[in-house]
């Protein structure tokens, strides 16, 4: 199993991420911070959210496949219940990195859809954040980090 660390810069190597669970009320959503930080540093993000055309003025897509010539990886950040699906639609499109988001709480972490996911060659990690790693990482997201080693939220390795 890789390193957290070396899984985060394979990860962040992709340039077209897609993000789900991007909110059109973008207040206590982190989905919204991790896609507003992708782009802040120069990734072609974009937001994945069946329930809305457009969010923060841009397109936003009902699902992986509508994302016009594709994703390289993908951040979940929806419902857990949901991951399984988003990493079956993963998988159908060749996308071989996901991320499902989890900071302090449960997050969008799924035993099951993680497992499945790995099962079907996809390279999982699962917990933390993207803007706590690499080029999108701050100061802030870096000191989480450690934290949530501790507590489990972030892997040591996936």
């Amino acid at each position: 199993m890789p390193a957290i660390k070396e899984a985060a810069e394979a990860f962040l190597a992709h340039q077209r991420i897609a993000v789900t669970g991007v909110s059109r009320t973008p207040g206590s959503h982190g989905s919204n911070a991790v896609y507003q930080r992708l782009r802040e540093r120069g990734y072609q993000a974009f937001p994945i959210n069946p329930n809305a055309e457009s969010i923060e003025g841009e397109t936003a897509y009902p699902s992986l496949a509508a994302v016009p010539g594709g994703v390289e990886a993908v951040v979940i950040g929806t419902r857990p219940e949901r991951a399984l699906d988003t990493m079956k639609e993963a998988a159908e499109l060749g996308i071989k990195d996901v991320w499902m988001h989890r900071g302090p709480g449960g997050g969008s972490v799924d035993d099951a859809a993680a497992a499945w996911g790995r099962e079907h060659g996809i390279r999982v990690i699962d917990g933390g954040c993207p803007c706590m790693f690499g080029p999108t990482a701050d100061g802030g997201h870096k000191f989480m980090c450690a934290m949530l080693k501790l507590s489990g939220n972030v892997p040591r390795n996936v």
